[in-house]
C-alpha cells in the first residue's frame, strides 16, 4: 500500500516541512543506493506527503554527490505520484529579484558526468523530454504562489550548472545571452529521472541573488545567500502547503504513461536481474 501520494523534495536551506501531521521517518533502500537521508512521511492538508532533505539535514551532500536516481526511485517506492522540487538558483534577469520564486518551464544541462537515467546495463529506453515540466504541477504551484501573495514568474529556463563554485562572470554573461533565466545546481537530473519513473514534477525555485553578471551584485557570497534562503524559506512553507492542496487528486497528464512506448529492448534480452532492478518501474511494460 502506498505510503505518500506526494513528495517534497528540499533544496538549499529546507531541511524540514512544517506543518506535517501523523509523521514517522521512513528510510529506504534502493537498487541505487542510498537516499539523501531518511524520508519524512505523513499528511498535510490532508494529503499524504513523503518530505526529503536533497542535501541531508544539515547540508552534508553537494550537488555532485546526490544520489538522485535512489531519490527518485525511493519516491516511487512510497507510491509518490507528483512531486514538488524547491530549489535555491541565481537570478539571469533583471526583473526576477531575489526573494521572488520562479517556476521554469525548461531545463538546459551544464553539468559533466552525472547519471540522469535509470536505464543502461542491458535495457535501452528513451523518454519524452520536449517539456520536462508536468503543467498540472505547475499549475498548483502558480496558485499557491499567488495565496502566499508572493511574486512568481512562471516561464523560462533552468540552466543546470555542476558546481560547487558559483558562475564566474564569462559564464554568467553567456547563459545571459542564450535566454537562460535562472541557474542552480540540482534539478536538471530529478526532472529527467522522475520522467523515467512516470512521476509528475515541477520546480519552485527561490531566487536568492543575481548571479555574478549584475553590477551591482558583482560577487555572490554564501552570507548573502543564506540571508535570502532564511527569509525565502518561510514563503517556500507556505507555497508548499497550499500547493498540496491545489494539486489534482487524479492525474491527467502523460506523465503516468512516459514509458509506455520508450522502451526499445526486445523483451526476451533483458536479463531477470534487469527485471529485478527496474522492475518497479518497468514491469507493467513486461507482462
Amino acid at each position: 500500500m502506498a505510503q505518500a501520494e506526494i513528495g517534497i523534495i528540499g533544496g538549499s536551506g529546507l531541511y524540514q516541512m512544517e506543518g506535517l501531521t501523523q509523521a514517522r521517518w521512513v528510510r529506504l533502500a534502493t537498487p541505487f543506493g542510498k537516499p539523501s537521508d531518511a524520508f519524512r512521511v505523513g499528511v498535510l492538508e490532508g494529503r499524504r506527503v513523503a518530505f526529503l532533505a536533497r542535501h541531508g539535514r544539515g547540508h552534508l551532500i553537494t550537488p555532485s554527490e546526490i544520489n538522485y536516481r535512489a531519490n527518485i526511485y525511493a519516491m516511487k517506492k512510497l507510491g509518490v505520484e507528483q512531486i514538488l522540487s524547491v530549489s535555491a538558483v541565481g537570478s539571469l534577469r533583471e526583473d526576477y529579484r531575489p526573494m521572488e520564486m520562479a517556476l521554469p518551464l525548461q531545463f538546459f544541462d551544464r553539468t559533466r558526468g552525472r547519471i540522469s537515467t535509470f536505464f543502461g546495463g542491458g535495457i535501452v529506453a528513451h523518454v519524452g523530454f520536449s517539456d520536462p515540466i508536468c503543467a498540472a504541477v505547475v499549475d498548483a504551484l502558480e496558485a499557491a504562489c499567488a495565496d502566499a501573495n508572493v511574486v512568481a514568474h512562471r516561464g523560462g529556463t533552468y540552466v543546470c550548472m555542476e558546481g560547487p563554485a558559483f558562475s564566474t562572470k564569462a559564464e554568467s554573461n553567456t547563459y545571459r545571452s542564450w535566454g537562460m533565466d535562472v541557474i542552480g545546481m540540482t534539478n536538471l537530473q530529478e526532472a529527467k529521472l522522475a520522467r523515467e519513473a512516470e512521476l509528475c514534477y515541477a520546480t519552485l525555485a527561490m531566487v536568492t541573488d543575481y548571479d555574478c553578471w549584475h553590477p551591482e551584485h558583482a560577487a555572490v557570497t554564501v552570507d548573502q545567500i543564506i540571508d535570502y534562503l532564511n527569509r525565502n524559506v518561510k514563503n517556500a512553507q507556505k507555497i508548499l502547503r497550499s500547493a498540496v492542496h491545489h494539486l489534482p487528486t487524479e492525474r491527467s497528464c502523460k506523465c503516468g504513461h512516459a514509458l509506455a512506448h520508450a522502451i526499445l529492448t526486445e523483451r526476451s534480452k533483458i536479463s531477470p536481474q534487469v527485471k529485478k532492478r527496474l522492475g518497479l518501474l518497468v514491469g507493467k511494460y513486461l507482462k
